[in-house]
């Protein structure tokens, strides 16, 4: 069978896009994007060409530019074309100039495929072929990487697709040879300086010459790890479906059931949706050992995990969507659901009196404090309530509390609390605790304002 119709019967059989779709093809003048603008030409797809000069070398740089408009007449293909300064980007950003290239790409392709969503359903095709992948899976393997890293590139990716993984370098070639395709040939390929390109020139010949089905192997290998993989989301997703307590933009994991797996990777599975690396599984291990309140950020601080009692909370960073929230000591003012708190530590005895000021005892404070919504179970020593007959001596079910306000249930589900050290302090806007009230021995006073 042809490698076209190898490659149209690939494509159809994997949904990867359809006749009636556009798409966009990421052109660099190699023998790979070559092979793919004539695989799509001949299969009769609608494209546009993208091409990318990275002014890396010179006047090569120039001259692939020059050869892929070149094509876009051949093909009667619109052909847009970025020019980047890829050496100065990768500077100031301090990456290495392959990571600079890829960001600068990519980037571009997606600002590329936004403008193009007027037109029919858009895909953006690149010509990654099956040494691609092999490179790929070895690279992971060597740096380090779990499951999914040994799955290789991915065919579907958003709006990405990779019709070429499925066929080797050398299909490629014999097919620009039997079409007599022209096409340029990128000479820092040849220099195994780069990473992949060790890989390619370097390791892979060598493995070949024990293994002479290497890249067979190779490829075999990947089929199975993405079978296993799909096996492995199964599993882990049935036992998180049972850990995990959706709360809003919270995640409510018990500590003990999930300690209880000794399972880094399941832990590594939960947090790594939230910007969390497997390198910080230890820290949260040992966060479960820690004190309520204890937290520890994700590396860009959008996310944190909070012990919380009992449970590991995932709690956005971001206290305007968050339900609960830290207070550390100099923190002077938190943006809640429920408003603005302003936080002051002053040496005034003069305790305010208005329902939205709290003035409590410093020296009774532990940090950090949390912010949150009240829930069933919660209970406090009402201001006002400590000195009652023998029994309970005032302590209250905050559920009691606010009935007896005559609360409505939108207006009980609107309440906040703040506690330390898993005591309540403050049922915020209402009522604080008897046991952190000013009295004459008090020598400093932290003022809690709630404003709207």
């Amino acid at each position: 069978m042809s490698l076209l119709q190898r490659f149209k019967d690939h494509i159809q059989r994997q949904h990867l896009f359809t006749p009636k779709d556009k798409l966009l093809l990421a052109v660099s003048g190699g023998v790979d994007s070559v092979a793919l603008c004539e695989l799509c030409k001949q299969a009769g797809y609608d494209f546009i060409i993208a091409h990318c000069n990275f002014r890396l070398r010179g006047e090569e740089s120039d001259r692939d530019e020059a050869f892929v408009k070149e094509l876009g007449l051949k093909y009667k293909a619109e052909v847009k074309v970025k020019r980047f300064e890829t050496g100065k980007y990768a500077a100031d950003n301090k990456l290495s100039v392959q990571e600079a290239a890829r960001q600068l790409r990519y980037d571009w392709f997606h600002e590329l495929m936004n403008q193009l969503t007027n037109k029919p359903a858009i895909r953006l095709l690149t010509a990654h072929h099956a040494g691609d992948n092999n490179e790929t899976l070895l690279m992971n393997f060597f740096r380090g990487t779990g499951l999914h890293g040994l799955t290789g590139i991915p065919e579907k990716s958003g709006y990405i697709r990779r019709p070429l993984l499925h066929f080797s370098k050398e299909e490629l070639i014999a097919f620009t040879e039997e079409n007599n395709l022209e096409y340029v040939e990128d000479s820092s390929n040849r220099s195994s300086k780069y990473t992949r390109n060790y890989f390619r020139n370097e390791l892979i010949p060598a493995l070949q010459k024990v293994f002479p089905k290497v890249n067979e192997n190779l490829q075999d290998n990947i089929s199975r790890f993405r079978e296993i993989e799909s096996l492995y989301k199964l599993s882990v997703g049935a036992i998180k479906s049972k850990l995990i307590r959706k709360k809003g933009n919270e995640l409510h994991i018990p500590v003990k059931q999930l300690l209880g797996y000794n399972n880094r990777a399941l832990m590594y599975e939960i947090i790594v949706d939230f910007g969390f690396t497997e390198k910080q599984v230890d820290e949260v291990i040992k966060l479960g050992s820690s004190e309520s309140g204890k937290y520890m950020d994700s590396p860009g601080a959008d996310y944190r995990i909070i012990k919380h009692r009992h449970w590991f909370i995932i709690s956005p960073v971001q206290t305007a969507v968050a339900e609960t929230i830290i207070i550390e000591k100099n923190d002077t003012s938190i943006v809640f659901e429920g408003g603005k708190l302003q936080i002051e530590e002053t040496s005034s005895l003069q305790p305010a009196t208005s329902n939205l000021t709290a003035c409590l005892d410093a020296k009774e404070i532990r940090y950090p404090l949390i912010l949150r919504k009240w829930k069933t179970g919660d209970y406090f020593y009402p201001l006002g309530m400590m000195n009652q007959p023998a029994g309970r001596q005032g302590k209250k079910k905050i559920a009691r509390f606010l009935m007896d306000l005559k609360l409505s249930k939108p207006e009980k589900e609107k309440v906040w609390v703040i506690e330390s050290n898993k005591r309540i302090v403050w049922v915020v806007a209402y009522r604080i605790d008897e046991r952190f009230k000013v009295t004459s021995k008090t020598k400093k006073v932290l003022q809690l304002s709630l404003h709207s």
